[in-house]
């Protein structure tokens, strides 16, 4: 409406070509609702189920399977009554596509019914405008058809009522406009803002994708988040180390076979990811399912490394990968995150030390030291000296490493003396345990960058190089201290893991399988550990702030916040 009380006049868009797809009718729903969902959903590809699409995809099961035939409109006679169910309609003219829940007909119209979950609302217009729009948008295709059709019926299950929705000129205005608006923000390219504190953001299935609070409160820092409501982390990763062993599918679970004997089942709706140890086989019917599911598949050898993972066609947000591109080729940037991540991870690994420190003098000296290269990391002034930064905290990390460590009393087994960091390979159990558990971190930070649209291969700290996640490795680096290095303390103070769980080859120790079966326990555990949010106050556990720092950067790398905060423990 116009501010002088006039409609907006239709802006139609051009027929489609043949080369643009054709947008669900739901998507107008989606955008009287609120332009920024219809923007993610349709534009950016992303996706989650709540209580409420679950709910209405058992609402729909019914009527979504085919029945009944929908004669042309030629043949459709005034006495005929029919029902057809699941017919799919498109029009180029509005560039929409429709399945139609159930058609009926009546004196030679006919009439699109719509089912709803829940109850009738009791508002004046018997719907709320984004339904009522949906439902004249079917009406429409039908009229592309050639078919007459005046009306349409919203069916709600939770009540049992039918509602009447007329099509009238202000319902098919608003629709009309709907269509044009939407059709114009995809093409345009860029993202509504968010929603102004708005009571359909709690419920909204997309709400921890959005996070139209944490933008709003990094932007202005006005008003506290509200708390993110997430579903219960049901779906946990399954790791496979047997030497030799497979995995196949059964049903709704997933075997694990050594010999032809079956050892192990894990059902499927409680696997997140399926990580696999070494010399694992994994059948066909196996993988086409995981890839149905959106279940990842993760590779490493059996001394731990990471080697990659298997995943289905890959995230839909073009948008977001070519922002990640963008901003990589800027010196500018890559400065500016790279700074922000290695200050977050020196005063993380300060924290950390603070925390757990044990024994030993000089704690106050360590901490001031920590915090100067802390200081100097962030107005660092170019990638390299940023480097050498990120090395002196290191070094003096490192070397008082030892000081979180319990010390055996007499009668304990209880011996992990350690140095100094070493690597490629780790020759002593400290080092060996902080390699796998840096392994299984950049494995983590791999999938949730995937899985929200990120290329992992392409970073601003660490720079490319064949077969190297670098963005993965960029961000893991404020988690290194409290993820990884954290669960290597709590396995060696708490007993989890023994000297006698470790084997040497040439100069180089590593787990041995039960050792690795406790230690990848200690780390899930920690995963799946809530923390407050230092900055939103609400709780979440790391495995779900791996995914929200990963949204937090594209909302960056997309311009809709000034700056990306790495986290920070308190």
């Amino acid at each position: 409406m116009a501010d002088n009380g006039q409609l907006d006049l239709p802006l139609p868009f051009p027929e489609l070509s043949q080369d643009e797809p054709l947008m669900p009718a739901r998507m107008v729903n989606e955008y009287v609702y609120c332009p920024r969902l219809a923007y993610l959903q349709w534009v950016q590809g992303e996706w989650a189920d709540s209580a409420d699409t679950i709910q209405g995809k058992a609402v729909h099961k019914r009527v979504d399977r085919p029945g009944g035939d929908l004669p042309s409109p030629e043949e459709l006679d005034d006495a005929d009554r029919l029902e057809a169910r699941s017919i799919t309609l498109s029009s180029n003219k509005l560039g929409l596509i429709a399945r139609l829940d159930l058609i009926e007909s009546d004196d030679g119209r006919v009439i699109p019914i719509d089912y709803k979950r829940g109850k009738r609302p009791h508002v004046a217009k018997g719907a709320y405008d984004p339904e009522r729009v949906q439902l004249c948008v079917q009406g429409m295709l039908l009229q592309e058809q050639g078919y007459r059709c005046e009306g349409g019926i919203l069916y709600f299950v939770g009540s049992r009522e039918r509602v009447q929705i007329p099509f009238d000129d202000e319902l098919r205005t608003a629709t009309v406009n709907a269509i044009s608006g939407l059709r114009l923000m995809a093409q345009g390219g860029h993202i509504p803002p968010p929603l102004e504190d708005s009571p359909k953001c709690p419920r909204c299935a997309l709400v921890s994708i959005c996070l139209p609070d944490e933008i709003r409160y990094l932007n202005n820092g006005d008003i506290a988040p509200r708390p993110v409501a997430v579903p219960a982390e049901d779906a946990l990763p399954a790791y496979i180390q047997q030497y030799r062993g497979s995995v196949r599918k059964r049903g709704e679970v997933l075997e694990v076979i050594i010999e032809d004997e079956k050892i192990a089942t894990i059902r499927l709706m409680e696997t997140s990811q399926l990580v696999l140890m070494g010399n694992i086989g994994i059948t066909t019917p196996t993988i086409h399912e995981l890839l149905r599911r959106d279940i990842p598949v993760v590779w490493h050898s059996y001394s731990g490394w990471f080697l990659g993972h298997t995943v289905s066609t890959g995230h839909k947000n073009v948008e977001l990968r070519t922002a990640q591109y963008r901003a990589s080729f800027d010196e500018r940037r890559c400065l500016q995150l790279a700074r922000a991540l290695i200050h977050a991870k020196i005063m993380n690994a300060r924290t950390l030390l603070r925390r757990n420190w044990r024994h030993g003098d000089n704690k106050d000296r360590v901490l001031q030291d920590l915090k100067r290269d802390a200081d100097n990391a962030l107005h660092a002034t170019s990638l390299e000296k940023l480097l050498g930064h990120e090395g002196s905290a290191a070094r003096n990390y490192f070397s008082h490493f030892s000081h979180m460590l319990k010390k055996p009393t007499a009668g304990e087994e209880l011996d992990f003396d350690f140095t100094h960091r070493n690597r490629r390979p780790p020759t002593d159990p400290v080092n060996a345990m902080l390699s796998y558990a840096y392994a299984l971190l950049v494995k983590s930070w791999t999938v949730a960058l995937s899985s929200v649209g990120f290329d992992p291969y392409r970073g601003y700290y660490h720079q490319p190089r064949y077969g190297r996640p670098a963005l993965a490795l960029d961000m893991m680096e404020p988690f290194r201290p409290i993820v990884a290095d954290s669960c290597v303390i709590k396995a060696i103070n708490n007993g989890e893991v023994k000297p006698t769980d470790f084997k040497q080859a040439a100069g180089a120790v590593a787990l041995d399988g039960e050792g690795k079966k406790r230690f990848i326990a200690t780390f899930e555990r920690r995963m799946s550990e809530e923390i407050t949010h230092p900055l939103f106050g609400y709780k979440l556990s790391y495995r779900r702030l791996l995914e929200m720092e990963s949204r937090l950067l594209g909302r960056h790398l997309l311009d809709e916040m000034p700056r990306y905060q790495p986290f920070r423990t308190r």
